[in-house]
């Protein structure tokens, strides 16, 4: 191993948003299927497989759909892992080079929503269902799972792997016996009448749809996570680990939450988790619905993390400012105060509202993920000139005309497709859903709608002399690494923290 890249890391990451130069890629790529693995194995997960047997769908027919609906969905979050190693930056950062310096700005808005609203709902399901499965003081649990979760955020990239790690080994084992106990039918309990059940349209597709939803929403985290892998690592292996952690977690958990559902007539993901442990072992679900607990609150540290680059890009797109440990710090502290303020005021009723509202942010989310994993695929196939990404004067400009109308293209295709539950007094369902029962497929015609607008529009509206500044940002970049100048990134200005920008 490459002596510069085995240095001790600092206890608190030093990175923000700027580019990690390729000596300190000291990152493992066994670290991202663990990672992703824990992020989907806790019982915020459990619901997803209410969805179907609520709609008269049978355990079979459930986990089948949310299976496929997982594999869809983890298929585009998963491409996203590759863009870490290959360019070394945050995910938002790298959206410049298709919405432009500040249009960025229109789905780093999303996204931002996306964290605090996880963060919000997360805190409220963690402090009532402990006190009501524990009778834990509920103000104590969301100032601990706050405190925690922030912690996790400032100290950064490789604290957020450990802890992950860790919780994984912790609650494994746990949750393996409670679901084979679950399959060999060593668990009992109020038995649900499951004739009814069986194949409907409208289940199946909403179970579908939930769950590649719940996979897709992870878009936006995916490179913030692996930006520390070698340049060398294969992107085939990147994607094949955030695949199989992100997916079979979730396939398991809904499998498990579609039984309980029918079986137990589980209306709460921990309560349900709790008993049927308990159900195979006086004390069993007690432990392992608390380490499932301590999931969620490391989740909500990885939402605040990636909450703080998001806000970070968002800050620097309209004010250029010199990524620090002192900014992401500072951004950190005013998310969680954000967050948990708003979950104080409101109750688990209102955690419908906010679910409603993580919908509409699926809406937003789904034409940029298609935007941006196109653009890297199929149109630069990888080739970026970094440097540029870091300069509203630069060949990706401050509006990128492309991105930002095959964006708005992708999300107009939506609007007929949507069912949007109901947020304050507004709820929404368009015409073609309303046509299919009810069945909302917008997302899938999104995707299609941006990626085709998106390759037209890119060969229609070319960048002039894109190969050159490539090659002329790669060359840059070199001579940086080769200086051994300590802990070079970009700035916001383009330049090398501590180095001065050559002229011309």
């Amino acid at each position: 191993m490459d002596s510069d890249a085995s240095r001790a890391q600092p206890i608190i990451e030093a990175r923000s948003i700027d580019w990690v130069p390729t000596r300190e890629r000291h990152g493992k790529l066994w670290h991202q299927a663990p990672l992703w693995f824990l992020g989907n194995f806790q019982y915020f997960t459990i619901p997803i497989g209410f969805i179907g047997p609520g709609l008269g769908l049978s355990v079979g027919w459930t986990i089948l759909a949310g299976t496929l609906g997982i594999v869809v969905g983890t298929f585009f979050m998963a491409f996203h892992g590759s863009q870490g190693p290959r360019l070394g930056l945050p995910q938002m950062i790298q959206s410049r080079a298709q919405f432009g310096y500040r249009g960025v700005i229109v789905v780093l808005f999303a996204a931002l929503f996306t964290y605090v609203a996880f963060n919000v709902t997360d805190q409220v399901l963690l402090a009532d269902g402990l006190s009501s499965a524990y009778g834990w003081n509920a103000e104590v649990v969301a100032v601990g799972s706050t405190l925690i979760a922030a912690t996790l955020a400032i100290l950064g990239h490789d604290w957020v792997h450990r802890a992950f790690r860790a919780l994984l080994i912790a609650s494994f084992p746990f949750m393996a016996i409670v679901s084979v106990a679950v399959l060999l039918g060593s668990v009992h309990g109020s038995h649900v009448a499951s004739s009814h059940l069986g194949f409907t349209t409208v289940g199946f597709m909403a179970e579908f749809s939930a769950s590649a939803a719940y996979n897709i929403t992870y878009a936006p985290y995916v490179s913030d996570y692996s930006r520390y892998l070698p340049v060398s690592t294969p992107t085939r292996r990147v994607i094949a680990s955030v695949f199989f952690g992100a997916s079979a977690s979730a396939v398991w958990l809904i499998a498990l939450g579609a039984w309980l559902a029918v079986h137990l007539n589980a209306q709460d993901g921990l309560t349900a988790l709790r008993a049927a442990g308990n159900g195979v072992v006086g004390g069993l679900g007690s432990v392992t619905a608390i380490l499932s607990a301590a999931a969620l609150v490391a989740t909500m540290g990885m939402n605040a993390y990636g909450g703080s680059l998001t806000l970070l890009t968002a800050i620097d797109s309209v004010r250029s400012i010199t990524p620090s440990r002192r900014w992401r710090l500072g951004v950190t502290v005013v998310l969680t105060v954000v967050w948990f303020a708003i979950a104080e005021f409101i109750t688990q009723n209102a955690v419908n509202t906010v679910a409603t509202a993580l919908t509409l942010m699926l809406y937003l989310l789904v034409p940029w993920t298609a935007t941006n994993l196109v653009d890297f695929f199929v149109v630069r196939r990888g080739h970026y000139a970094i440097r540029d990404l870091f300069t509203p004067t630069g060949i990706y400009g401050a509006w990128s005309a492309r991105g930002l109308i095959a964006y708005a293209i992708g999300f107009a295709s939506e609007v007929p497709f949507m069912v949007l539950g109901q947020l304050g007094p507004v709820s929404y369902t368009g015409p073609v859903a309303r046509a299919l029962g009810g069945v909302d497929i917008s997302w899938i015609v999104g995707l299609v709608a941006t990626a085709v607008a998106y390759l037209v529009l890119a060969r229609l509206v070319p960048i002039p002399d894109e190969a050159a500044r490539v090659a002329a940002s790669d060359a840059w970049l070199d001579t940086i690494e080769a200086s051994d100048a300590g802990p070079a990134g970009l700035s916001s200005s383009g330049t090398a923290l501590g180095e001065v920008a050559p002229e011309g």
